[in-house]
């Protein structure tokens, strides 16, 4: 398995495979791409990237966007990933709008889990995130990923100052009620979010954290990013994200990023050391070609928080 230069195992891959989305949340970093991509990879491209990934040790493999589910090949996409040697776990992002009609056809072929972005159950506050008066869709698609054995479903709460931060505790009865985990995510200033956005929505996770613990009736420890989950009581399963300013978060990073225009990227929150792969491949390099241009990203990563 390949490490990088501070010793932490690279064996996670996260690919946007589009940055076209139909919804249009205020505060979307998108992935920490910055600019417009001018090309979209392929089936075959975003296959070949897994293959050298998979030969240097990375065991799971996450499709997000944008809007993964308007690729009309994404169904190719998955099937392509999950014949890869090497790769256990595909899984997927998604906002979850178009989910219930393709969560039976993902599952056959060979996706494994779906995280689904659900910032607030209140109809108004959700169509003021997101600009589209769709949550019914998205909580149909939820319990749609349920019955077709994505499991386990994880939905996806940003945390907003002044607009769903005292939706959390509804949304931890709904998580319980539905049998899915939810994570509770710090919202994050990427290089691509202006930072007006961030000051004025950032939610510190502390101190809703320390509720939950004291809560808990068990608590784990994940090995990504050192994050906890919280069992609670009920049946609830919650997970804190909290990467800002948060040195064990980075310290257990073991995510490398692809971005939809197929360049490697190291770190969320820097976009001065992305490393393009897509035009070797559309070159003809070989895969030990491949393997040093994946390497030379892997050396390139460097923990964002330092303390």
């Amino acid at each position: 398995m390949i490490r990088d230069p501070y010793g932490r195992p690279v064996n996670n891959l996260r690919i946007s495979v589009t940055q076209k989305c139909n919804l249009n949340c205020f505060y979307c970093h998108r992935e920490g791409e910055t600019e417009a991509p001018s090309t979209e990879m392929s089936p075959d491209e975003i296959a070949t990237i897994v293959e050298v990934a998979s030969r240097l040790g990375v065991r799971k493999v996450k499709l997000t966007g944008g809007e993964p589910l308007l690729r009309k090949d994404i169904l190719e996409i998955v099937r392509r990933i999950k014949d890869v040697p090497g790769i256990v776990e595909v899984s997927l992002t998604t906002n979850g709008t178009l989910l219930q009609n393709l969560a039976h056809e993902l599952a056959e072929s060979g996706l494994d889990r779906v995280n689904v972005s659900l910032d607030s159950l209140n109809p108004s506050r959700y169509m003021a995130i997101t600009g589209r008066n769709c949550l019914s869709s998205v909580l149909s698609g939820i319990m749609e990923a349920k019955n077709a054995g994505l499991n386990p479903v994880k939905v996806n709460m940003v945390l907003l100052r002044g607009v769903n931060e005292d939706e959390v505790w509804d949304m931890v009865e709904f998580s319980s009620k539905a049998g899915v985990i939810l994570q509770l995510i710090e919202l994050v200033s990427a290089p691509s979010t202006e930072n007006g956005v961030f000051r004025r929505y950032h939610v510190d996770p502390a101190p809703i954290e320390e509720e939950l613990r004291g809560m808990a009736s068990r608590v784990l420890v994940r090995r990504m990013h050192h994050r906890r989950k919280y069992l609670l009581p009920g049946g609830a399963e919650v997970e804190v994200v909290r990467p800002m300013h948060n040195t064990e978060f980075c310290a257990y990073c073991t995510r490398m990023r692809v971005t939809s225009d197929g360049k490697l990227k190291p770190c969320l929150l820097r976009d001065d050391n992305l490393v393009d792969i897509l035009m070797p491949i559309r070159r003809g390099a070989s895969m030990r070609e491949l393997e040093a241009v994946f390497k030379r990203a892997v050396m390139l990563r460097r923990p964002y928080f330092t303390g």
